[in-house]
């Protein structure tokens, strides 16, 4: 009977502190590295390194004469790097107004799991921006910004408030969501990052957003402002969803318009 329990209370030891359950699920990140990589149309397929192997990311090099930097994006829940809603006009048209992009692919689970599902993985996260960092110096470029859509925000919004020297210029958060920080509180989510991030900011969602987006708009306002980051600025796109279907143009625009004020030249070298 002693020894049942003890084998129980192993098993149980296991599947709450082992490493490996809430790993990102490898199969679905190959399948779509796989794909993506022999469809790809725009852009350059590569493969930065982490310690279980390497991950997919796109780089699209700037298109005009003026290079303002480059913008790393970090897709929402379930997503990849060209995926077709936000991400993928993003990082193709981006590179028209003299951004190169570099989309990385995000630790991912299966399509049943939502935000808070995803809380295990945030020591992921790190990992995949520091090798982007680094694949961008080798490229020689240092002045780099972070966009995420969702729930890339929130893994945004983690690493710069976890990496107070941050090599990072400006932060875009496209429809910032929250966690349940009650879950893990080593993870923060975009309120409570708000609270430490010192580097520019831009706060943007949709006036048809998802309904905790729009109800947290003030409470991240007020974050910010508690900071005293008098670079946040948070608007909102009238009309728009959570994907900004039909909105594309108008959330380019404004993201655009709001890097050239406030990221734009290399005039500030970050290595």
């Amino acid at each position: 009977m002693q020894k049942t329990s003890t084998k129980l209370l192993l098993i149980i030891y296991f599947l709450l502190f082992s490493p490996h359950i809430f790993a990102t699920d490898e199969a679905k990140e190959k399948r779509w590295a796989s794909q993506i990589s022999d469809s790809l149309l725009t852009g350059e397929a590569v493969y930065l390194p982490r310690k279980s192997g390497k991950f997919l990311a796109i780089y699209t090099e700037n298109q005009t004469k003026d290079a303002y930097g480059v913008v790393i994006l970090l897709h929402g829940i379930g997503a990849h790097p060209d995926w077709p809603e936000v991400i993928h006009p993003l990082r193709t048209e981006l590179p028209e107004y003299g951004w190169s992009t570099l989309s990385i692919q995000m630790p991912v689970l299966a399509n049943d799991k939502n935000s808070n599902d995803y809380i295990p993985l945030m020591d992921e996260v790190a990992e995949r921006i520091n090798a982007a960092l680094a694949y961008l110096k080798k490229k020689k470029i240092y002045n780099m910004v972070i966009m995420g859509h969702s729930l890339g925000t929130v893994m945004s919004a983690h690493y710069l408030s976890t990496t107070p020297r941050t090599k990072l210029r400006a932060y875009v958060g496209i429809s910032m969501v929250e966690i349940d920080n009650n879950k893990n509180d080593k993870v923060k989510g975009n309120i409570t990052a708000l609270k430490k991030i010192k580097i520019p900011v831009l706060d943007i969602y949709g006036s048809e957003d998802n309904t905790s987006v729009i109800s947290n708009a003030k409470t991240r306002k007020n974050a910010a402002n508690k900071n005293r980051n008098t670079r946040y600025h948070q608007v909102m796109i009238r009309g728009a969803d959570h994907f900004y279907h039909g909105y594309e143009d108008q959330l380019i625009k404004r993201i655009r318009s709001w890097l050239k004020k406030y990221a734009a030249g290399t005039e500030i070298n970050l290595k």
